[in-house]
């Protein structure tokens, strides 16, 4: 029986999120993670699920249809509930749940309160410049994810070639390493002691991670074994290109230098 009724995956764009989550969708047996809340609006989360409006009802009767579509999409009949959490929507999430149980104290109490007993699980990748650089090359390839076998499983644009931009690549880096001192920050007030895995371990061994994380639920890691990772890596020759480019003609900031958690 697993220890958790539902877990979180705390993280950031470019990490191996999807991977993850699709490694573990695949079981059978560990829920159906996904972004459910993924945009910071209560319009893209009817729309997402399919809901009306509800116009005649209080917004804390649309926060409780919207969040029990989630449990059923985010379980899939399973009895374990999983979600992958974006830190740019983390504070309108909380925001939200705090209105449907204004009376806990704290965040850990008012997730339980809606999820029930919560594994945390922070993923993090610890080369904060190739991370910068792979959400670049994605905004301007449209190019998001892609199959094992070369079939785009997401793009959000028409297809257009990669252009080198130090100042993006710049600003998307401090970003993320904010997000990940955010989260860590996040861990630390609120007491919690997070499952931590990183974009390299998850990279180099699929199967294993999924094993581990399988077993930290209390669920069985041996079903790890007949699950074949479902996404292939988009890194290419530019990739590693702008990387080296990066570091010949720019200094890293000293804001994208590593926290001490993930180095």
């Amino acid at each position: 029986m697993t220890k958790y009724n539902s877990y979180i995956i705390c993280t950031s764009p470019r990490s191996g999120s999807t991977l993850l989550c699709k490694l573990l969708g695949a079981t059978g047996i560990s829920g159906n993670p996904g972004s459910h809340f993924h945009e910071p609006s209560l319009q893209a989360w009817l729309e997402y699920y399919g809901l009306d409006n509800g116009e005649a009802e209080q917004e804390r009767e649309t926060l409780e249809r919207i969040f029990q579509a989630a449990m059923e999409k985010g379980s899939r009949n399973t009895g374990i509930f999983g979600l992958r959490l974006q830190r740019h929507s983390f504070d309108f999430f909380m925001e939200k749940l705090g209105l449907l149980h204004p009376d806990v104290s704290s965040d850990p109490e008012r997730l339980e309160a809606v999820f029930g007993r919560t594994l945390f699980i922070h993923l993090t990748r610890p080369d904060k410049l190739a991370q910068a650089v792979s959400y670049v090359k994605a905004e301007q390839t449209g190019l998001w994810h892609r199959a094992p076998d070369g079939t785009e499983l997401e793009r959000l644009a028409p297809p257009a070639e990669p252009v080198y931009d130090e100042g993006e690549i710049r600003a998307t880096c401090e970003r993320f390493t904010a997000f990940d001192r955010d989260w860590q920050t996040w861990f630390e007030v609120q007491g919690i002691e997070p499952f931590r895995i990183t974009y390299d371990d998850l990279s180099a061994d699929p199967q294993g991670l999924l094993r581990d994380v399988l077993e930290a639920l209390g669920l069985d890691g041996t079903v790890a074994g007949s699950v074949t990772p479902g996404v292939a890596r988009l890194a290419d020759a530019t990739n590693e290109a702008w990387v080296k480019r990066f570091r010949q003609e720019e200094v890293l900031p000293v804001s994208c230098q590593l926290p001490r958690y993930v180095e």
